[in-house]
């Protein structure tokens, strides 16, 4: 088991999971707020657990299983899982089944809410479609963005479902994820855009340059911020304690920039990026939902 979690990088769940939790809450919110007040249930709550790590376990071990030719011409990526001989591609390949079908299985725990599992197959087939997203887009990495978007949207529907009119603090939230882990992947191309120039994948550091793809990232990532400073205008639940979050992920997201880019005539320091792709993205997800949580509670 131990190495199926290797595979998916399971710790790397923390990426996602956290604004799933804090869409939630904002549902739950506004739920509170009802006459007579809204409360979830236990298996809502469950259940988007469940469909976090199950939908993101089957598109990690997918994203694995499709990439094993191209793992294995990668000097980075050659002591990956199934290049290395560790798992065998059909082992990743049942893994990735029994972790998709446990998906939608999870999403019966949301009954009578028929729409979670209504979009459970076009759901994971994106998912599994940006495994070859690389091979002929350039605009690979804002498909990864628009996956991890659907993880605030779909826990906020699951707890509220009401989808007329479209909930403008949900979207938002989404779309802030969208923007900001698409900056991030952004971050972390960069370090195959050699490989994959050779390889003819696409990718925006393989075809125009770390330098581009970098600008491109700090957009996407202004972009993320300026969405996020305007959820509390949409969302009266929220004050200044989550805006003060705000700041504190944009003060976060400059310095990652800062350890990422490369000086004038460096190459680029895969220990640096590991920080800023992995370590203070994690304390971004994390920090901003403990203080959304606080706003609510205060």
């Amino acid at each position: 088991m131990k190495e199926y979690f290797g595979l998916v990088r399971f710790s790397h769940t923390l990426f996602a999971m956290p604004f799933a939790i804090l869409g939630g809450f904002m549902a739950f919110g506004l739920n509170l707020c009802e006459s007579p007040p809204l409360y979830p249930r236990v298996c809502d709550l469950v259940g988007i657990l469940f469909c976090m790590v199950f939908l993101r376990n089957a598109a990690m071990g997918f994203n694995r299983y499709a990439d094993k030719e191209i793992d294995a011409c990668n000097p980075r990526t050659l002591g990956r899982h199934i290049p290395s001989g560790i798992l065998s591609a059909r082992s990743v390949l049942i893994f990735v089944t029994i972790n998709a079908v446990c998906f939608i299985l999870s999403t019966f725990l949301f009954l009578p809410n028929l729409f979670p599992l209504i979009i459970s197959i076009p759901l994971l087939l994106l998912a599994f479609g940006y495994s070859y997203g690389k091979r002929f887009t350039s605009a690979v990495h804002f498909w990864l963005g628009f996956i991890l978007m659907c993880a605030p949207l779909g826990a906020w529907i699951v707890i509220r479902p009401i989808f007329i009119p479209i909930p403008a603090p949900a979207l938002m939230l989404g779309l802030a994820v969208m923007f900001w882990s698409t900056g991030f992947d952004l971050i972390y191309a960069c370090q195959d855009a050699r490989v994959d120039a050779e390889q003819n994948l696409r990718s925006v550091p393989s075809r125009y340059g770390v330098k581009s793809a970098f600008v491109v990232s700090g957009a996407c990532h202004v972009v993320s911020v300026i969405l996020l400073g305007l959820i509390p205008l949409f969302y009266p639940l929220f004050s200044y304690i989550f805006e003060t979050g705000v700041i504190i992920v944009a003060l976060i997201l400059i310095i990652e920039h800062i350890i990422a880019t490369p000086r004038k005539g460096e190459q680029l320091d895969l220990k640096r990026i590991n920080i800023a792709f992995f370590q203070m993205n994690i304390i971004i997800s994390i920090g901003l939902l403990i203080v959304g949580i606080l706003d609510l509670i205060f």
